[in-house]
């Protein structure tokens, strides 16, 4: 396989997850604003924030309201990981490695590119249909996402899809936790419990994982449990441990890897020591960045062992 085509299938999956992920957590952290109880505010610039962002926002926007900041993360040109930036970058990455992936999938996505352009293009905040726009856009990337499963072969060109997807939903995970980390941190944390959970219970539906975490955990949400649950679980797929797990057998897969397992070590080796709430405040955060540097590295190992040969 070129390095060129295996590069463009490997930033096609990260873009189609890139695109989930933003749309699930304005989804989601708009249901949570809902359910604070009354007194407590929190900033949605705090999305901004955990995607690393506010350099490029301040460049463009004077004010933090809640119109400014959904238009940047989900329209916004300007915004290289906005929800529409992702989605225009994944459509050129299938348009040109067609001969390799199934006729459907250039379909799907030019139908969720067109949804998306067609109805945030103008504004990016449509309030009213928000919800319901943000959960067609979701379920547009699983329909996506399963096609790319099913009906293309699990070879070398599969694995470097899988490289794509799971690298970027671990990065994704540590940022949703450092959200909830962040929201704990405020002066609102100190209202007690309730809050907890709230952000917590959240955390969870952000990745779709409330439902897996009750049937594993069997036990009320509390922090600790949230965090080790997304940080180790190994059957759930979307935390830390299952990311990692898919990652390694993909490498395992190709050729030229050693360079790339050692980075994945790296990332492995970084387990957190849960031992209170109190924990999940700073400690945790900073255990999250350093994952982050981590991951960043292992993408940059992804990037010198196949698809760079200069």
């Amino acid at each position: 396989m070129l390095s060129t085509v295996a590069e463009r299938m490997y930033w096609a999956a990260r873009y189609l997850e890139r695109t989930e992920n933003t749309a699930r957590l304005v989804g989601v952290y708009d249901n949570l604003l809902l359910d604070l109880p009354r007194g407590i505010h929190i900033s949605w610039y705090n999305l901004v924030a955990l995607n690393g962002l506010t350099e490029n926002f301040a460049e463009h926007y004077a004010d933090r309201d809640e119109h400014s900041v959904v238009s940047f993360l989900l329209a916004d040109d300007r915004n290289p990981v906005s929800m529409l930036s992702s989605l225009r970058l994944l459509r050129e990455n299938v348009r040109t490695t067609r001969d390799v992936l199934s006729p459907q999938a250039w379909e799907f996505v030019n139908e969720l590119h067109l949804l998306a352009i067609g109805n945030f293009g103008a504004a990016g905040d449509l309030r009213g249909q928000r919800h319901r726009l943000l959960d067609d856009i979701i379920k547009g990337c699983v329909q996506i996402s399963g096609l790319l499963n099913d009906a293309i072969s699990h070879d070398a060109g599969w694995q470097f899809i899988q490289l794509g997807r799971h690298l970027e939903r671990a990065d994704m995970i540590t940022r949703i936790l450092d959200a909830g980390a962040v929201l704990l941190l405020q002066p609102a944390a100190e209202q007690g419990v309730n809050l907890a959970q709230i952000v917590w219970g959240h955390v969870l539906r952000s990745l779709d994982a409330y439902q897996g975490y009750r049937r594993t955990v069997r036990a009320k949400v509390s922090g600790v449990d949230v965090t080790r649950f997304l940080l180790e679980d190994e059957y759930f797929p979307r935390t830390m441990r299952f990311c990692h797990d898919r990652l390694a057998d993909a490498i395992d897969r190709l050729p030229n890897r050693k360079a790339a397992r050692e980075c994945l070590a790296l990332v492995s080796n970084a387990p957190f020591p849960f031992e209170a709430e109190d924990c999940l405040g700073e400690p945790l955060r900073e255990h999250l960045n350093e994952l982050q540097i981590r991951l960043a590295g292992l993408h940059q190992c992804f990037f010198e062992s196949w698809f760079s040969f200069a």
